[in-house]
């Protein structure tokens, strides 16, 4: 646990008491603050009450004595509508912060390293980690990966800190800084939460908002996509930050790109052969293993062991993950593509796909995926948005409308051994929210895995 040692003798309400709400008021408590807390669920609240969190309904909190809300970011700020708990606090003229901001108040001798993107940052945040782990490089993982920030051990000077962080995450944050903040791609996501695209980024945006107490930033953004595009080119006029542009596909000036599996790092020369980093498969691991490389060289890690880190990294679950390949058919689930954008990269990756779609649609549907349905043999379609996504795909790939999962891993099965595909692949890549059927995505990946593994003839490796 870091204590929240900037926040001593005040008087701070915590709102939310999932993992992070929870850790966030035991360090703030640790830190010496005056704390109540309080989440509408009562299972919440009945954990918090199991670690001694002092609770208090919000009715009952004197908010004139408060000196921030400190909110979970899995309560609406602003859309569709500020919660009550936060319009009780504005209207006290009360700030309404989160647990990073926090953090990075008390961890001001570390390094700290924050990821951001609509896709690919838990991989990032990840793959980074790994890399400072194979070069000796003392790092701890947390945010909205793992551990909550909070319930990180506290850093010792000079030690770095890698957090994934979600847009609701940032929306959050008034004051943090990072030495090194990453920004991958921007495409449509969480309208629900933000209200718009402009607001979406807006939030996005914030990890480069404030200094460092005078210490050098830099900035790695990746170029593959319009908007971050500018705002690298807004932050490269800007002068605060050393940005270095990140691509896979394009060349990047003095940053790093990736052509045809080979990474290049403009500024040195050196170069990675990727074809070897079996947990980074798919074009749309290369803007990841770029983006690593880049923040990476600038923590001083030296190009032999980032190669070696890259070739070990075996990937992250429910991301892009070889479950089992059966009777020459591959299975991979990556049911954390909950958007139309992260489904299109999954596409993009095989040749030879049968394709398991649907949950609860998002903004963008299926429109990004249009350009690969080209690798797309047969969609087996599931859940809330079967038949939107039948209809986006009527007339330009085969698909069959599925009762469960359970029923499309089966035809998908049947379908993939009769076609005598070259290289077929059964992929879980759902481009939508997975809450009409299972708790989360990794709960619906698991399904995935179960299924392949318990239902299949022949051998898995």
């Amino acid at each position: 646990m870091i204590p929240v040692t900037t926040r001593a003798a005040q008087n701070l309400a915590v709102f939310g008491l999932g993992a992070s709400g929870r850790a966030t008021a035991r360090a703030l408590v640790s830190g010496g603050a005056e704390v109540v807390a309080w989440d509408d669920a009562a299972a919440s609240r009945a954990a918090a009450a199991g670690e001694n969190i002092p609770l208090a309904e919000p009715d009952g909190i004197d908010w004139a004595r408060q000196s921030a809300l400190v909110l979970s970011p899995g309560v609406p700020l602003t859309h569709p509508r500020p919660h009550a708990v936060v319009e009780r606090a504005t209207a006290a003229g009360i700030a309404v912060i989160g647990d990073i901001e926090l953090m990075a108040e008390c961890c001001r001798d570390a390094v700290l390293v924050a990821v951001t993107g609509t896709n690919g940052k838990s991989t990032v945040a990840a793959l980074l980690a790994h890399v400072c782990g194979t070069a000796g490089r003392r790092a701890q993982l947390g945010g909205n990966i793992g551990r909550p920030a909070l319930d990180l051990d506290p850093p010792a000077p000079g030690e770095v800190i890698i957090l994934e962080l979600s847009s609701f995450q940032l929306e959050l944050t008034r004051n943090a800084a990072f030495d090194i903040a990453i920004l991958l791609n921007l495409t449509p996501d969480h309208l629900d939460r933000h209200g718009s695209m402009a607001s979406y980024a807006a939030a996005k945006k914030r990890i480069f908002r404030s200094a460092r107490d005078g210490r050098s930033q830099s900035a790695v953004v990746g170029i593959d996509d319009d908007r971050c595009r500018a705002i690298h080119d807004e932050l490269a006029a800007g002068g605060r930050f050393t940005v270095r542009p990140v691509s896979a596909g394009a060349g990047t000036g003095a940053g790093v790109h990736v052509v045809d599996g080979t990474l290049v790092d403009a500024a040195d020369g050196e170069s990675c052969d990727l074809s070897a980093a079996a947990g980074l498969c798919g074009p749309h691991n290369w803007q990841n293993a770029a983006a690593a490389w880049a923040a990476a060289r600038m923590l001083g890690i030296v190009p032999d062991a980032i190669r070696t880190a890259l070739a070990t990294f075996r990937g992250l679950p429910h991301r892009m993950e070889t479950v089992a390949v059966i009777d020459g058919v591959r299975y991979v689930n990556d049911s954390k593509a909950t958007n139309g954008a992260a489904a299109a990269r999954a596409l993009a990756s095989f040749p030879e796909i049968y394709w398991i779609a649907g949950g609860i649609a998002k903004e963008d549907g299926l429109a990004p995926a249009a350009p690969w349905l080209g690798n797309v043999r047969h969609a087996y379609l599931i859940g809330e948005a079967a038949a939107s996504f039948g209809r986006e795909l009527r007339g330009r790939v085969p698909c069959t409308q599925s009762d469960s999962l359970e029923h499309a891993v089966r035809a998908a099965r049947r379908q993939a051994a009769a076609d005598r595909a070259r290289e077929p692949v059964v992929l879980l890549s759902p481009a939508g929210a997975s809450f009409d059927r299972y708790r989360n995505f990794a709960a619906r990946g698991e399904h995935f895995r179960a299924l392949v593994l318990d239902g299949a003839p022949g051998e898995a490796r």
